[in-house]
């Protein structure tokens, strides 16, 4: 063979060889982690139309659970008469993509002194190729002043909780132009104000349907810039999450007290999710994590669906202004009361109600997060994560987690592939908390799964 000859074959197969490891390279390349889609929808929501809807919710006059049912004009049965009609509009001018239902039960007991049927209005946008499982979002229709039983007095409810409803009501105009994978549920719901009823009532009526909930955002109050304590802030809004499960039982709590994992409940890996996405999809806001269920001593409507076993946060205003809950309209001594419309900043409700839709909209494109995932790596220099196979065609690969037990959020992640098994070589288990998530090829990802039954989402 002569020289040249020879030269030109080891140029080929080294050219070969560099094909064939850039393929391979190319190959286990993580997906993007970006998708362009949602910018779209961060930007979507319109201040003006939630400024309109808010405003008809409060011309009902009150919408007390309690209140008359049988107006056209005031009363809780007139609002949600009216917030059916919009969802079947939405639903109409989307080829009836759609399914609009109201889902009740009659009660009596705390805060409701005789039989009353607790009505929500729910308006259900099936996924294309995951159906039962559902992310969702949630307002209060019902309103209230100083007395928790004054059924007739007037109580526009317009920050607490019109703007919640109008918010899903507007998310629904936005995503309903979009077809996920995953279903998305638009949720108004009753009787919050009275106990909590409307809440647990979808809670109780996801299980007997067999939705697997991976997510709910429980809106209350997102218009309020003005804090009793003199702050005016428009740019940041408040996540609350659950720390340690509300169903954990004796076994697991046991487990939980050697592994860790009071802080990765999946509701809070579910806020920090919704975080991560405002970050990367918004601006001018930032997300304020507080790893609490609720504000001191209170509760909210996300709190059923935590009870029932379901991943929850309760999205809201930072500063609350607390002359303008749960009271008489009235001014004494300077001081105005009452929940009116003049208190609703609409371009922050605007912001809020982006917050939740990039939230469903990245999370039912996304895969399910996933199932379970298990940990092992005592007295052993790695660590070695592990998970269940996936029948899911979007699922391209996994990215896996991890961050030091000091810090609020995931600080490393690591693209491994289509595996179900991967070992973090020389990272001892003792000195990190971890966690997998599902990744699709559309840029979405799943919230992350920290490990055992304390972070499983279903």
């Amino acid at each position: 063979m002569s020289s040249v000859s020879a030269k030109w074959l080891v140029s080929a197969i080294s050219a070969s060889c560099l094909f064939a490891a850039s393929h391979t390279a190319i190959a286990q390349t993580a997906p993007s982690q970006e998708d362009s889609r949602l910018y779209d929808i961060a930007t979507a929501p319109s201040a003006k139309r939630l400024n309109q809807d808010v405003q008809i919710l409060v011309d009902f006059g009150t919408r007390h659970t309690l209140s008359q049912t049988q107006s056209e004009t005031t009363g809780i049965g007139a609002a949600r008469r009216w917030i059916e009609a919009e969802f079947n509009r939405i639903s109409t001018a989307c080829g009836n993509c759609l399914e609009v239902i109201t889902v009740s039960e009659t009660v009596q007991g705390k805060r409701i002194d005789k039989p009353t049927e607790v009505v929500n209005v729910i308006a259900i946008q099936r996924g294309q190729t995951d159906p039962n499982r559902v992310v969702m979002m949630s307002g209060d229709i019902d309103s209230r002043v100083t007395d928790v039983l004054d059924a007739s007095s007037i109580s526009p409810g317009a920050n607490d909780n019109a703007t919640g409803v109008a918010g899903a009501i507007e998310a629904a105009r936005v995503l309903s132009q979009y077809q996920f994978n995953g279903t998305i549920v638009y949720a108004a719901l009753s009787g919050e104000e009275q106990g909590l009823y409307g809440g647990e009532i979808l809670a109780n009526y996801a299980k007997n349907q067999g939705w697997q909930v991976q997510a709910v955002l429980n809106n209350d109050m997102i218009g309020n810039i003005a804090g009793i304590n003199g702050v005016i802030n428009n740019s940041t809004v408040r996540v609350f999450s659950e720390g340690v499960r509300y169903v954990e039982t004796p076994e697991q709590a046991k487990q939980r007290y050697f592994s860790g994992g009071e802080n990765d409940s999946a509701s809070r890996n579910l806020a920090r999710k919704i975080k991560s996405l405002v970050d990367q999809y918004m601006t001018n806001l930032d997300v304020m994590l507080v790893y609490r269920l609720d504000r001191f001593g209170r509760g909210g409507h996300h709190l059923p669906f935590n009870k029932a076993g379901f991943p929850a946060v309760r999205v809201m205003e930072t500063n609350e202004h607390y002359d303008r809950q749960h009271q008489d309209i009235r001014t004494e001594n300077g001081i105005e009361y009452g929940d009116v419309i003049e208190g609703v900043d609409f371009d922050f409700t605007a912001k809020l109600t982006a917050l939740n839709a990039i939230s469903l909209a990245s999370m039912a494109w996304a895969p399910a997060p996933p199932t379970q995932v298990e940990i092992k790596g005592q007295v052993a220099p790695s660590t070695t994560l592990s998970w269940a196979k996936t029948q899911d065609d979007t699922v391209v690969g996994y990215r896996v987690y991890w961050r030091l037990t000091t810090e609020p959020e995931w600080t490393h992640s690591r693209y491994v592939g289509k595996i179900n098994e991967f070992t973090l070589k020389n990272m001892v288990i003792d000195n990190y908390l971890f966690g997998v998530a599902s990744v699709a090829a559309n840029g979405n990802v799943s919230p992350v799964v920290f490990p055992g039954a304390t972070g499983a989402f279903f």
